[in-house]
């Protein structure tokens, strides 16, 4: 099993429009960025572990628990011009961006951003590392126990 860490903005999709959805199941639309979609492509399998974080809000952290609930898929708003998301250069036959859909497991208190950077044992996480802004990472098996065990 692995672990991952996805951001999301409030205003797209936050936890609480997670626990409201069918089966509190929400699809992972809009990551445009190579290195968080091949996360999700080549690395995700159902099961695996996910932080819930909300990003460019007020006070960024971690707000719940959940699972990646499918294995990746061509995310539909790349084909829409509608779209925020849209790009032109993807097609059906040869779409460029993937998703795949997260299941929340567990809303819990804010761990923000601010408290993350305090605690020694995190301070190799990557969401952590100067530069990161990829909303997706992963989290190792010691930082995921850790947040569980002694923050949540």
């Amino acid at each position: 099993m692995r672990y991952w860490l996805m951001k999301s903005e409030p205003g797209e999709v936050s936890i609480d429009d997670a626990l409201a959805a069918p089966n509190q199941t929400v699809p992972w639309t809009g990551v445009r960025n190579y290195q968080a979609r091949n996360f999700m492509r080549d690395a995700m399998r159902v099961g695996d572990g996910v932080f819930f974080y909300h990003s460019s809000c007020a006070e960024p952290g971690i707000v719940g628990l959940a699972e990646v609930a499918s294995t990746a898929y061509p995310d539909d708003t790349q084909f829409d011009p509608k779209s925020h998301y849209y790009d032109p250069k993807a097609t059906p036959e040869t779409p460029r961006w993937m998703m795949v859909d997260v299941r929340i497991r567990k809303k819990t208190r804010l761990i923000p951003l601010s408290e993350l950077r305090t605690i020694p044992e995190l301070s190799s996480m990557v969401l952590l590392q100067r530069g990161s802004r990829l909303s997706i990472t992963p989290v190792t098996s010691d930082e995921w126990k850790f947040i569980c065990e002694r923050l949540l």
